[in-house]
């Protein structure tokens, strides 16, 4: 009988870990470049925030913070369209 409620409890701790091991994979990335979210092109002078396809030339007024109002609004804009169309 110890044998098999053993055997159970394995079984079960088992379960319980492959669960934890999936829940924590699809929590992190791959680390692979089409999860970026933003490109700080420095010879050009370039951002790019890709979950909105943001491209501005004004790489050194953003890093300032003189400019980084442009990238905020833009994704405030975008989340609140995405919300209104959800409903």
């Amino acid at each position: 009988m110890k044998v098999l409620r053993a055997r159970l409890y394995e079984e079960e701790r088992f379960k319980q870990q492959q669960e934890r091991a999936a829940d924590r994979s699809s929590q992190v990335g791959s680390g692979d470049r089409s999860e970026r979210i933003r490109t700080y092109n420095f010879p050009q002078g370039r951002v790019t925030d890709h979950r909105i396809t943001l491209t501005l030339h004004k790489l050194d007024t953003i890093l300032e913070g003189q400019d980084l109002n442009l990238l905020i609004d833009a994704l405030t804009s975008e989340e609140k369209t995405k919300q209104l169309l959800e409903g």
